[in-house]
């Protein structure tokens, strides 16, 4: 079987898009990200509405990928603020890829928004697609893909 005669509904970057290919969604999970919990500042700093921006905090918290944590200012009621769980963190390195992509390709003349360095060096921090046994930055030709367990033909 062929790739083009492989049904994609078990795709691992079609089933992560139904869940994080908003772009809403992204902007909530890079504030998160760098330290954005409560809804007001979401609100605030991205500039979305707030139906979309329940909407979205209810998948993302639905999803596993955010979770609740009751706070109360003195004087107030009760609310939420949303923390990235283990699994939302693991979404880091997408965050980081997109963000070094659109460095290279779609950059404005005032420069990047953060800089990303190595807390103990220093250095810039690049994401790289890696050899698992040599650690090895790896490019797409040097990468074979096949088929895997999970891949069904075509209906």
């Amino acid at each position: 079987m062929e790739w083009l005669e492989a049904s994609t509904d078990n795709c691992p970057v079609q089933r992560t898009l139904d869940v994080i290919g908003e772009k809403w969604t992204l902007l909530i999970l890079r504030d998160a990200v760098n330290g954005v919990r409560r809804f007001d500042d979401f609100h605030r700093h991205i500039g979305l509405s707030e139906a979309v921006l329940s909407d979205r905090l209810r998948k993302l918290t639905s999803a596993g990928i955010l979770k609740t944590v009751p706070y109360q200012e003195p004087g107030s009621r009760s609310r939420n603020e949303y923390r990235l769980t283990r699994k939302g963190w693991d979404l880091w390195p997408v965050l980081m890829a997109l963000a070094q992509w659109g460095e290279t390709y779609t950059l404005g003349p005032e420069g990047p928004l953060l800089d990303v360095r190595h807390t103990e060096c220093d250095a810039p921090v690049r994401v790289v697609v890696e050899c698992s046994a040599e650690r090895s930055a790896l490019a797409p030709r040097e990468v074979t893909a096949r088929l895997g367990t999970g891949a069904r033909p075509r209906s």
